[in-house]
């Protein structure tokens, strides 16, 4: 028994041993601890000092709002709502403000369809006084058609794709019917207060009996319909005319067309060409959903490291959300290291490509999203995270030189294009290589980040001054919700989800899309300090069942614990089949050294360096540390499994000395014997002499499948079961001694 208790003890010793030596192995660095107690603050960003430097105040303030197409229902009450939030929140004093309203549309919707009594409605608003403290610009990066095209009217100015279409605006009226004098009044009116399109130009596109003409006069060039050519004539000397429709067909033109006769005012591509125009930022002209109000809000989760099964499952979730729930607004709780770069540029590609016009998403960092996470974040419309989350930097992978690359051209020809971002400064999130350095426009100040190849792609070099490198030499860009802000990453960061909520005005409406109670109990399951103390119980357990042989109390607590651990490990995505297996292994290993070959050592130190493998393994993603992140999760991880080993040893001695005297363990756990019993049996067992007990009657005193203890008047020795199980407490008898054990049945001597 003293030896079977010592040699359990020893086993402790061993995997101890062996976890501080390879936590020996470990620098600790103050900055690796740092890594892991907290998120690390972003670097300072350098401001040149050979730039022009324009305060914040003169500044015009730039909001985009997007125009739900068709305007039907009580979407122009929508739009003012959204128009007026916009006014309450221009600085006073201040220059006057920039409003874009996009007309982005959806696939044969970009506008057909509308209400015309509502499009008037919202474009008299927008051309009324109340809102001439703001430029309104109308931005139709595809189409806009039908009634809509009266909105776009309103606005001061259009900027359009060159291959955009304007109108045709009457494709809603009645074709075999004459358009009616209210909706003919309707397009002068709002023609006439803007002169954005000219009235003949509008009632061509309102009426396909019309057709328009641009005439050259000895004075100036002239918009009129051919009815009114002749009138002209009168007063002008007609140099030139061009048609500008066919007769019997509505009158529409492509970006291209209405620059070339002065409908457009800029054309633009995508929101950077956009903002480049308007002279904004291109972070002034995200989407706001807080201005919008009108929409169906849920909020879906990737926590962990990502793979292709947490994608997989996230992109099913939002597609059932959009397409089942009607939901238009997601927010992407965002707290990820990163961990499959493939996976990430896949999922950051599905939320590019949600159709903008339908559904919103925000993306929400509370804690990190290193590397390839980082990504995604910035994949959603907008990104808001807390002052202290970490954006960017290493994660729990590494990645080759052709990932990067191929990660860089996916930035550069697909994602950044659709975000109106640098792609530069997303890239450099990831790749360690990558040199970005601020530049200032200089005739209006706007700050943008460019490496030296996007930098030489663009067309207007000479307009900037460039400063100091915000990227990090050899490391990849690392920077706070602060730090975001400034880069224009991220909107302003918050204090917490409370004050994202409130952002958002989602207090009351947003709904979390979850599979309920188990994915809290993963999550809690999955937090270090629980992960550990299951470990630390289940450790405790086993020892406790060592020393009561079967299948007890301690064996079912055991592995309860670690069947919690593992599992909750493989659904946060760190642990696989291999952890377990080799977790099993060790176990037998152990056990073989504790029971089968005592003394031989090898199974101990091997088994228990299998456990410590695969408790250190399924608490992190990759095997070999590569970088600072993954040497601190390592770190992280051997301190928090030697603290498991040291709350086991203590266990251990705390359960061996007190525990039975317990009333309610006493019965677990065996009573370790008297002082003389233990020189009874030193001296017996040296002797090897029990011949004297053959045939007698005693009790057992543990249960015998088939060996444990019993007691024979006073004496306790080891015995063993003569083919049966025998519960505790049973009478047995001797019936054959070998050496210094007995074998023993069930009953009573007979006399």
């Amino acid at each position: 028994m003293i030896r079977r208790r010592i040699r359990s003890l020893a086993a402790l010793s061993t995997c101890l041993a062996g976890l501080v030596l390879l936590v020996a192995d470990v620098p600790h660095t103050s900055s690796t601890r740092q890594a892991v107690a907290a998120p690390e603050p972003a670097e300072p960003l350098a401001k040149p000092a050979e730039a022009p430097q324009f305060p914040e105040a003169a500044k015009p303030m730039g909001r985009l709002i997007r125009i739900p197409l068709p305007i039907t229902g009580a979407a122009d009450t929508q739009v003012k709502r959204a128009v007026q939030k916009v006014l309450a929140e221009m600085p006073a004093g201040g220059p006057r403000g920039v409003l874009v309203l996009d007309f982005s549309g959806t696939q044969n919707q970009f506008g057909q369809g509308s209400d015309f009594g509502r499009a008037l409605a919202l474009a008299r608003y927008l051309s009324s006084l109340e809102v001439s403290p703001l430029k309104t610009v109308a931005y139709i990066p595809k189409a806009v058609k039908g009634h809509a095209v009266l909105v776009a009217m309103a606005c001061e100015e259009i900027i359009a794709a060159p291959d955009a279409q304007i109108g045709p605006a009457g494709i809603d009226e009645p074709a075999d019917e004459a358009i009616g004098a209210t909706v003919r009044t309707g397009y002068q009116e709002i023609a006439n207060r803007r002169r954005t399109i000219p009235g003949e130009v509008a009632l061509a596109m309102l009426d396909k009996n019309l057709e328009v003409l641009k005439v050259e006069t000895e004075v100036s060039p002239e918009f009129v319909l051919r009815d009114d050519l002749d009138e002209l004539k009168k007063k002008h000397t007609i140099q030139s005319e061009r048609p500008l429709n066919r007769p019997g067909e509505l009158a529409q033109f492509s970006g291209r067309e209405a620059r070339e006769l002065g409908f457009v005012k800029y054309l633009a591509a995508d929101r950077a060409a956009l903002a480049h125009a308007l002279s904004l930022a291109p972070r002034d002209l995200d989407d706001d959903p807080s201005l919008s109000g009108d929409w169906h809000p849920v909020c879906v989760t990737l926590k962990g490291p990502i793979n292709a099964q947490n994608v997989n499952s996230l992109e099913r979730t939002i597609n059932d959300q959009v397409q089942e729930q009607g939901a238009n607004f997601i927010c992407l709780w965002l707290d990820s290291p990163g961990g499959s770069l493939s996976d990430s540029m896949n999922l950051a590609n599905f939320l590019a490509e949600l159709d903008r016009a339908k559904v919103r998403t925000v993306a929400y960092v509370p804690a990190e999203a290193r590397a390839d996470a980082a990504i995604v974040a910035l994949a959603c419309d907008q990104l808001v995270m807390t002052h202290r989350a970490v954006l960017g930097g290493p994660g729990a992978a590494n990645f080759s030189a052709e990932d990067l690359q191929l990660a860089s051209e996916t930035l550069r020809s697909t994602l950044a294009p659709k975000k109106g971002r640098s792609w530069s400064l997303i890239a450099a999130l990831v790749d360690p290589e990558l040199h970005v350095f601020r530049y200032t426009h200089r005739d209006n100040g706007r700050v943008d980040y460019f490496s030296d190849e996007e930098f030489k792609a663009r067309g207007d070099q000479a307009a900037w001054t460039r400063g100091d490198e915000v990227s990090k030499p050899g490391s990849a860009l690392r920077v706070s919700g602060d730090a975001a802000h400034e880069l224009g990453l991220a909107t302003p960061a918050v204090d917490d989800f409370t004050a994202f909520k409130q952002r958002y005005n989602l207090e009351n409406d947003l709904l979390m899309a979850e599979p309920g109670w188990a994915h809290y109990l993963i999550d809690a399951l999955a937090e270090p300090a629980v992960a550990w103390l299951l470990l630390l119980i289940g450790g405790a357990a086993l020892y406790a069942e060592l020393q009561a042989p079967g299948i007890g109390i301690g064996g079912f607590v055991a592995g309860v614990c670690f069947l919690l651990y593992f599992w909750s490990k493989h659904l946060d995505g760190t642990a696989g089949w291999l952890e377990v297996l080799l977790f099993a292994a060790g176990v037998c290993c152990i056990l073989l050294e504790l029971f089968v070959l005592p003394g031989s050592a090898i199974f101990g130190f091997g088994g228990g360096a299998l456990v410590i493998a695969s408790l250190v393994l399924a608490s992190q993603t990759f095997v070999v540390p590569h970088n600072e992140y993954q040497m601190a999760q390592l770190q992280n991880s051997l301190l928090g499994l030697l603290g498991v080993g040291v709350g086991v040893l203590a266990a251990a001695v705390l359960m061996h000395r007190y525990l039975p005297h317990t009333p309610l363990f006493s019965h677990m756990m065996l009573e370790p014997p008297s002082d003389a019993e233990l020189e009874v049996l030193s001296h017996r067992e040296s002797m090897i002499d029990l011949e004297h007990l053959l045939g007698r009657q005693g009790v057992a005193t543990t249960q015998l499948t088939p060996s444990g203890k019993a007691r024979f008047d006073g004496q306790l020795v080891d015995v063993m079961a003569d083919g049966e199980v025998i519960e505790r407490g049973a009478e047995v008898v001797v019936t054959a001694v070998h050496g210094n054990y007995l074998v023993v049945r069930s009953g009573v001597a007979r006399a």
